[in-house]
């Protein structure tokens, strides 16, 4: 059964872009919110999508007159930011929204970095605030929490990771960097919302969603070398000597966001269970496979 329109928040993002070709592909109608000009280059993305421009997220109350009835959602955006349109889906009469979350709620609470702690703070408070506003009233939501996104070439994780290797020819590694990880292809994560959205007994449940393959952190790494065609170059070197690589990096806008935290996780393992969401909506992602249109341009 189709419904008779979604709306999606963040339908630029990686994953909603990997969202609106299988709710396009279902034939079902879409309205898509955007905070970017609603241009040629947006339009493109999925022609047959109705595209709407937010201006101005801090008013949800100039909603609160709003005819379109778009019952149910899907909200892709900083979990944190969504109690800042509470009004805006009461204007709408929401009555099911699935929001994304992050497994880093759990990774960055305990963190050396007050910057990545105050993102798990902030996920965890989003995620509360959403689930006690939906249950006053009455709107039902699921909570995916996916853990090390990649694909496309647009992701914080893996694309840096590829951008520092092609420019410098080697990566450093902390300690043997054996921690674990699950790395979740952006369509993979589509998809789950997709399947969670459309399985009428999901519901009022969060899950957390890794990729189909477990390997260790310098695994990881050489499998990006791999498909960059590079022969793996892996450095060890001192704490110390990271903290000052990532002071002077950080300089450089595209690795402002890193930091010494990041190095000390390469030996943690980051690993979680989505078996209940293999056995709710039959969630079966990829192994951890690059290919040409994962990795930077």
């Amino acid at each position: 059964m189709v419904d008779p329109c979604v709306g999606v928040f963040g339908a630029t993002s990686s994953v909603g872009k990997g969202l609106l070709s299988l709710l396009v592909q279902r034939g079902q109608p879409i309205v898509a919110f955007t905070r970017q000009p609603i241009d040629a280059g947006i339009q493109s993305i999925c022609p047959s999508v109705t595209w709407r421009q937010l201006k101005d997220e801090d008013s949800g109350k100039k909603w609160a007159t709003v005819s379109d009835k778009i019952t149910s959602w899907f909200y892709l955006a900083p979990i944190w930011t969504l109690p800042t349109y509470f009004d805006f889906f009461a204007a709408h009469g929401a009555r099911r929204i699935i929001a994304l979350s992050s497994t880093s709620i759990f990774t960055k609470g305990n963190s050396s970095d007050e910057g990545e702690q105050l993102i798990a703070q902030r996920l965890a408070e989003g995620e509360a605030h959403f689930r006690a506003w939906a249950e006053r009233n009455h709107v039902t939501w699921v909570i995916l929490r996916p853990t090390l996104i990649y694909g496309q070439g647009r992701d914080k994780n893996i694309t840096e990771i590829a951008h520092f290797i092609r420019r410098f020819k080697f990566f450093p590694l902390f300690g043997c960097a054996r921690g674990l990880r699950q790395p979740v292809h952006r369509d993979d994560v589509a998809l789950a919302c997709f399947s969670a959205f459309f399985t009428s007994s999901v519901v009022n449940r969060a899950y957390n969603i890794n990729g189909g393959e477990t390997l260790t952190y310098r695994e990881m790494i050489e499998r990006i070398f791999t498909a960059l065609n590079q022969p793996p170059i892996l450095i060890t070197i001192p704490r110390w000597f990271f903290r000052l690589a990532v002071n002077i990096m950080r300089r450089l806008p595209r690795y402002r966001h890193w930091t010494v935290a990041m190095a000390e996780r390469m030996n943690r393992d980051l690993v979680f269970d989505a078996s209940e969401a293999t056995r709710d909506f039959r969630y079966l992602p990829r192994p951890f496979q690059l290919m040409k249109e994962d990795l930077p341009e």
